[in-house]
């Protein structure tokens, strides 16, 4: 499963990538964030990894992230590992746009439960697309 979306934040991209390298911050702006579960002091660097605690219809799930990429400003690429082997991928692009940034988020998942999640994939992804738009709004509030 494949969420992504693309939004222009009127804030410099330190600003964003700020707020997206501090664990502590999770709560701030990520709307299916139930708890983080452990993480290193802010901010993440490549290498970095937490435990982050989710809740997405109803259903809450940990997620153990790597950080794989790390390009200041410019571009950062969380690795995870969920229940039942599951796995996901976090992409943030940063790019200054003369009045602000201009900022892409993709979120790549698999979900547990061989052919019956991928029957449940699609509700789930509408749940996903909808939260995914939350937590964008909650991100620009917080930088804007």
């Amino acid at each position: 499963m494949k969420v992504e979306r693309s939004t222009k934040v009127a804030a410099p991209p330190e600003r964003l990538y700020d707020v997206i390298m501090d664990p502590s911050r999770l709560e701030d702006w990520v709307t299916i964030h139930h708890r983080l579960e452990s993480a290193p002091p802010s901010p993440l660097k490549k290498g970095s990894e937490l435990t982050q605690s989710l809740k997405l219809a109803g259903k809450k799930f940990k997620v153990h992230w790597k950080v794989v990429e790390n390009e200041p400003c410019k571009c950062v690429i969380w690795e995870g590992k969920g229940p039942v082997a599951s796995r996901a991928l976090v992409d943030y692009r940063l790019k200054p746009n003369g009045k602000g940034t201009d900022f892409f988020y993709l979120n790549e998942y698999d979900l547990p439960g061989g052919p019956l999640g991928r029957f449940a994939g699609k509700a789930v992804a509408r749940v996903t697309q909808k939260e995914l738009e939350g937590s964008l709004r909650k991100l620009k509030s917080l930088v804007e």
